[in-house]
This record gives structure tokens, sequence and C-alpha cells, in this order.
């Protein structure tokens, strides 16, 4: 056991908070830092059912990966969405830490995940001003259409799947990988010049814009895949990052799915 201080003095060492975006609101929500911990849940979001399974579970700490109030609000009564959140985490004592964009360009974050799990060497930040995103290589080569296959076997599982622009029978070799929303980086992405771009929830006038650089020459794919599956790869390797720091703490890895589709309906 230990206490909450100790806990956010690592996830500082980890994900510093001069890292994070000027917009971006990580850290600690909800609790004492002079609470004594013994038990931590980690997941991507925080809602009600994931507060619940902290309960459940006995944790006292959910350290998650997006900021539960990352957008302004101006009421926490218990008939609001943020409200009841709050109000069932203080209620039982369940302090919530974020890392987010701090911890997306860290070591330990979402795109080292990312690359240790499609088996990828990291050449550098696709953004080098803000740090965000990666480029690399995959360390073996593979056809557009395997190389889908494979990742969407490596992520849980979501009604969405993988939506994928392309030759099916493209070979990829170098990649961009923006982990969460990142159609913000099309245009860094262009100018890597890798064979092809990952990132989740890609609008339809920019992913079409991408694909149009075909068009000069260029054989360029794009993937889209769920912003929580990518994100949530993240999550067992900060359990194991935090176990080795801490043997006396139990983290444990959320057993629910907090995507926000249920099914796809096909054509």
């Amino acid at each position: 056991m230990v206490s909450l201080e100790v806990l956010t003095q690592t996830f500082e060492e980890l994900w510093p908070i001069s890292s994070k975006d000027d917009w971006d609101y990580p850290g600690l929500a909800f609790g004492s830092k002079d609470s004594e911990i013994n038990r931590v849940l980690l997941s991507v979001d925080v809602t009600a059912a994931v507060i619940q399974e902290a309960i459940d579970k006995g944790c006292q700490l959910l350290l998650a990966h997006h900021p539960v109030l990352l957008r302004g609000v101006n009421e926490l009564g218990t008939a609001t969405i943020k409200g009841n959140i709050a109000s069932l985490a203080i209620k039982n004592d369940i302090a919530v830490f974020s890392a987010h964009t701090n911890a997306d360009k860290s070591e330990i974050g979402t795109g080292t995940a990312l690359a240790l799990a499609i088996d990828a060497t990291v050449l550098g930040p696709l953004d080098k001003d803000s740090g965000h995103g990666f480029v690399a290589k995959l360390n073996k080569p593979e056809t557009l259409i395997a190389f889908s296959t494979r990742l969407a076997k490596i992520l849980p599982s979501v009604a969405a799947g993988l939506k994928v622009a392309g030759d099916p029978e493209q070979l990829i070799s170098s990649i961009a990988m923006a982990p969460g929303a990142g159609d913000s980086f099309m245009e860094q992405a262009l100018r890597a010049k890798v064979d092809l771009f990952i990132t989740s929830d890609l609008r339809h006038h920019l992913a079409q814009d991408y694909m149009e650089s075909n068009q000069t020459g260029r054989q360029l794919a794009l993937m889209d895949i769920s912003h929580w599956a990518a994100e949530s790869m993240w999550l067992p390797l900060v359990q194991k990052e935090l176990s080795k720091r801490h043997s006396d703490v139990v983290f444990e890895v959320s057993e629910l799915r907090t995507d926000p589709w249920d099914f796809a309906v096909m054509q």
C-alpha cells in the first residue's frame, strides 16, 4: 500500500504534466493525495460503469487515459452526466487520475504500445513540433490486406472493425500512426511519405482528400481504427511498468469495453 501522493509522483515521472497540450486537462480530478492505495484500475475512459467496476474490485484509484473533466462544465448535480460520475466516485472514495496528451508523447505511451503490438521500429515523432504520433518501419513488410488482417486480430474487437482505403496488394513497409483522433496530422503523414497512415475518427472530406494524393503518382493507404481499441493497447504497458515500480500495489486492466458503438449493420 502506498499513498496517492507517491503514485502521482511516479505518474509525473512517466507522463510530465508540462508535456500536455495547452487544451488538455490531465491529472487528479477527484481524490486526496493523503489516501492510501493498494489496488488501481486502469481504463481508457471514465464512465459510471468503469467507476462501478473500480468499486466492485476494491480499487481506491482509477487511472484513465481520457480526463473526466476535459471540457468545461457548469454543474455537477447528479442528474448530469459528469455530476453522476463525480458523485459515484466521491461517495465511494475512488480517486480519479488521467494521463492524456502527456502520455501520448511518452516512452510509456499510446504510441509505444501500438508500435510494440504491430512489431514496428519507431523512427521518430510524426509531428516534430508537438511530439504527437510516430513514424515507423514494419520489421517485416507485408501487403495492406495482410497487415490489416493481422491488426484486426491484435486489437480488441469492436463493432466497426477496421476501415481501410488503398490497394489490398500494396506492400506496406513504412507507417505513420496517431493514436486517438488524429486527422489533424494528415498533412504531416503526407510529408513523411509513408505507405500507410493509421488513426481514428476520420472525417469524410479529409480522408477523401488524403486518398486523392494517389492521383499525383504516389501510392498511399489509409486506415481508420477504433479510438478506444487503439488506446486500450496502452493499458497493459502501463500495468507492467507500474507493477515494476510499485510491487505492493495491484494494477488491474478494466474488463469493460468503452467503445461507444454496439453493433454495425452491413448493406
